[in-house]
């Protein structure tokens, strides 16, 4: 029995091995048990993620309206809402913010820039051209930006050319190397109707040439110590001794008219009040005497070389009037011409010593543009110093909605102008553009806007020759036409105007509220809008390009010139602006 046993217990041993040699494990304690199995079936929703970061908005508020401007506060609200809070009503507003001057660009590039260097020639906006290559004194190029978020340029390529003298764009139109051209000659207006390959486009009268006064008493430029056109009498003088109707008649085009206020009659409430003075050569003479300058006296005239739809030829209108004042009133003379930027700049900061010509085209249709811009409490410094009952009056009429209500203040502006006489509307300039008859969309904007996207001749390029080269194409800081016609073509604002007219319409804001009293504006932008360098358009953008015009603390307040006049024209003082 134990043998059978042993034998047994044998066979169970070689069992045992004969297994762990096949790979089996042996017989051991059970593991203890783990908290969770080595594997689990996938969970049924994804994990967690971070919520996105609030969109941090910028906001440029001033601590008071204490400091003399009409912008209270703006707001970026969220990634597309911008609130705009004013200090007092403006009706006005819409057409205002519409303008060029007040485009949007990208926030970061703006900075990147400094508020100058690249931004005066390489402007990035949302229109439907971007600039490709500006060769100083040839052609400034565009290309039609592939992302636009309205509809296409019809031409690929966009090139402005210019020339000073109306002769040669005719013979540049006429001979085919350019598309159309700005302000045909007062004499060409029968060659262009009478060719049929080209085709005319009258331009509605809204502008205004002026002899500009400097009242200050002490100008630098003068030999004697008081300056004679600080005299008012002077000014009355002069105003009478100028023969006007001379002028339009002998150099102006069909469709000019002299002027009998500064604001065209077309502009509500532009002529309330009386009318300019009749040429009056010996009452003339009889106030110069009593001002105490029965001789005349010398001064100086400066204006540049550049056309306009409100002065032709410069050139035969300054000699005309030296020569009238030679002749009326024994006041000598001395013409001198100026670049261009550098007379605005001179104008504007009044650093010009005796007269000057100047004028002015709408940007929108509103006493506001006309009267408001040059003799408002923001106005610049280019007729001296500035008259209280004249910006008492302006202010006023400037924050009523109807044209009834504002016609006493503007009716009140005009006569005090008529009395101090800061300058003398001479007249209202008919103009005219050309181009080849077969051009699509071709038009004449009554606002000199013109939008070349919408015109096309057949093929890829298209070629527009102007009167000069444009000064810079920062446009915040420019006021000269040809500078903010090639920003028109890159450059978008929140609202702007109609193609070839004067109603404001929606285009980087798709609408706005605004409260009962007209002092708070809330606009809703468009989303999915594309810069030129790719970036995504959002509020902060509209923030930072309005306040570094408003902020002259902004160490992006820079610009061409610093001046931006704009602003200050239609918004009154800038938001920290150093003491005078």
């Amino acid at each position: 029995m134990k043998r059978n046993l042993s034998v047994l217990l044998s066979l169970m041993v070689l069992a045992s091995l004969m297994l762990a040699a096949c790979g089996q494990p042996a017989a051991t304690e059970a593991p203890e048990p783990t908290d969770a199995p080595a594997t689990e079936p996938p969970a049924t929703e994804p994990p967690a993620t971070e919520p996105p970061a609030p969109y941090e908005g910028l906001k440029v508020e001033a601590p008071n309206c204490d400091y003399g401007g009409s912008f209270k506060s703006i707001d970026a609200v969220d990634e597309f809402t911008v609130k705009v809070t004013l200090c007092v009503p403006d009706p006005a507003f819409p057409s205002k913010i519409a303008f060029t001057s007040f485009a949007i660009q990208p926030s970061e590039y703006l900075e990147s820039t400094g508020g100058n260097g690249d931004l005066l020639e390489k402007p990035i906006g949302t229109g439907p051209y971007m600039v490709s290559e500006w060769v100083r004194g040839d052609q400034l190029v565009f290309k039609a930006f592939p992302d636009y978020w309205g509809d296409p340029a019809l031409a690929e390529t966009l090139v402005f050319k210019w020339s000073t003298e109306s002769a040669q764009r005719l013979v540049e139109l006429q001979s085919g190397t350019v598309d159309g051209i700005d302000n045909v000659g007062p004499d060409d207006f029968a060659t262009v109707e009478g060719d049929s390959n080209l085709a005319l486009y009258e331009r509605p009268a809204l502008n205004i040439m002026y002899i500009a006064f400097n009242n200050n008493p002490q100008v630098e430029g003068f030999d004697n110590s008081t300056n004679p056109l600080a005299n008012e009498k002077v000014r009355q003088a002069i105003a009478m001794g100028i023969d006007r109707q001379r002028i339009v008649d002998n150099f102006y085009p069909a469709g000019s008219e002299v002027a009998s206020h500064f604001t065209p009659c077309s502009i509500p409430n532009g002529c309330v009040g009386d009318e300019w003075y009749e040429f009056d050569v010996e009452a003339a003479r009889a106030l110069l005497a009593e001002a105490g300058y029965p001789d005349g006296f010398e001064t100086v005239l400066n204006y540049r070389d550049v056309v306009r739809g409100y002065l032709p030829d410069p050139n035969v209108v300054s000699q005309d009037i030296q020569a009238q004042l030679a002749e009326n009133l024994n006041i000598t003379v001395t013409i001198e011409v100026m670049e261009s930027g550098a007379f605005l700049d001179a104008s504007d900061s009044g650093q010009l010593a005796g007269l000057h010509l100047l004028g002015w085209g709408a940007d929108y249709p509103d006493q506001t543009n006309f009267l408001g811009y040059h003799f408002g409490a923001g106005a610049s410094k280019q007729f001296g110093d500035k008259f209280e009952d004249i910006t008492s009056a302006l202010d006023s009429g400037a924050q009523l909605a109807a044209d009834a209500d504002r016609a006493p203040f503007y009716e009140a502006a005009n006569n005090a102008i008529r009395t101090h006489v800061p300058m003398i509307p001479v007249a209202h300039g008919g103009s005219a553009l050309a181009f080849k008859a077969g051009v699509e969309g071709a038009h004449a904007s009554p606002l000199g806007n013109e939008s070349f996207s919408v015109m096309g001749n057949g093929t890829d390029t298209f070629v527009w020759m102007q009167n000069a080269e444009p000064i810079s194409l920062y446009c915040a800081d420019e006021t000269d036409g040809e500078s903010l016609r090639a920003c028109e073509q890159v450059t978008q604002s929140l609202l702007g105007y109609e193609v070839g007219g004067t109603a404001v319409e929606y285009v980087l804001a798709e609408s706005y509220d605004v409260n009962a009293d007209l002092t708070e504006w809330t606009f809703h932008l468009r989303q999915g809008v594309l810069f030129h360098d790719g970036s995504s358009f959002d509020a902060n953008d509209v923030v930072m390009s309005l306040s570094i015009q408003w902020d002259a603390a902004s160490p992006l307040h820079t610009g061409n010139t610093g001046a931006f006049s704009y602003w200050s024209g239609l918004f009154g003082a800038f938001l920290n602006a150093p003491p005078q």
